[in-house]
Order: C-alpha cells, then structure tokens, then sequence
C-alpha cells in the first residue's frame, strides 16, 4: 500500500469545478466569527459539490489570507454570497423553494441520523461557535438536526460538524458526481 500522489487523485480543476453540476443544497454561515472555520467551510462545501455558501453577518468573506490559508483555494472554486442580515437571506432562501435546516441543539431537534432528506433543495444553517444560531433564524428553519454525542462537551467545532452533516447529506451522490 502506498499514498496516492496528488496528480493520481484526479480532481477538478477550478474551472472545471465551477462549471461541474453541483449538489442542491446549500451553506448559510449565521456570523460565524473565526476565519479559519470559514476557510474549512469552502474547503468543506468544495469537497461536497455544495451549490453555494451564503456568508451572513460578521461572518468574513474572501479575499482575506486566513480564509485562503485554511480554504487551500477552495475560496476560489465555491461560489459564496454576502448577506448583512441572516433572517432575511432564509426568508428570501424558503421564498425560493429552499427546505430550510438548522444545524443546532433545540427542543425538536432530531439527531442526523434519523432525519430523512426533502425531495426539494435545502439550505443548510450553521451559527456562531458561542451563541449558535440566532433565535429569529431557528423560527424560520423547516427542521433542526443535532449531531449525538457521548462525551464530556456539549458540543462539536462548527467546522467539524459541518464535515460531518455534509458528508452525510452527500454521501448518496457522491459516486454520480464522479
């Protein structure tokens, strides 16, 4: 056994991957503050195929050298909106026809893997490592899921938890999007 080198990997190039057919979802960042999670969410949402990331509030936004240092490019490849008010951005997202998610510990959430995929375009909602997701966003989301744990902490990174939402909202496509 050996590593593969990164030419035998055959991924896309940026151009390539900026016109490949995308997955129908995606990403809303709810002011999340840290630029290198926002750099690990291009860098996420590219490994995905996510449609989109929708960059809200304090949340930085590209160019910017800690964003490009974690993203590893994929700041150039996904495509990203800025939105200054994250309640409006979902109001505008379910007028469009978005099945709207939030990724957060609430009284109806239901854990990942108990919940079943809409057959319609989603929108995926991440908050803010301290506060999470603003209470005026949850009132607009259709469903939240949590991810279990079994730990000491109550929660996980928010770049971590998106891996792992992500991957699992994707992994039934993957193999069509090769």
């Amino acid at each position: 056994m050996r590593k593969l080198r990164l030419q035998e990997l055959n991924r896309l190039s940026t151009e390539d991957f900026r016109q490949s057919a995308k997955l129908p979802f995606l990403v809303v960042l709810d002011n999340i503050r840290s630029m290198h999670n926002v750099g690990s969410f291009f860098r996420t949402a590219d490994a995905f195929r996510c449609e989109k990331l929708l960059l809200c509030g304090i949340t930085a936004r590209p160019p910017h050298r800690d964003i490009t240092k974690t993203a590893l490019g994929a700041d150039r490849s996904v495509e990203w909106e800025y939105a200054t008010d994250t309640t409006k951005a979902v109001m505008a997202l379910k007028q469009q026809g978005y099945y709207i998610i939030g990724v957060e510990q609430t009284t109806h959430s239901l854990p990942l893997q108990h919940f079943s995929m809409p057959d319609q375009p989603i929108a995926v909602i991440f908050g803010n490592e301290i506060d999470g997701i603003q209470s005026e966003v949850l009132e607009l989301c259709n469903a939240c899921i949590e991810i279990p744990q079994a730990g000491t902490k109550h929660s996980l990174n928010v770049s971590v938890a998106a891996g792992i939402v992500l991957w699992h909202f994707c992994a039934p496509h993957l193999s069509s999007l090769h």
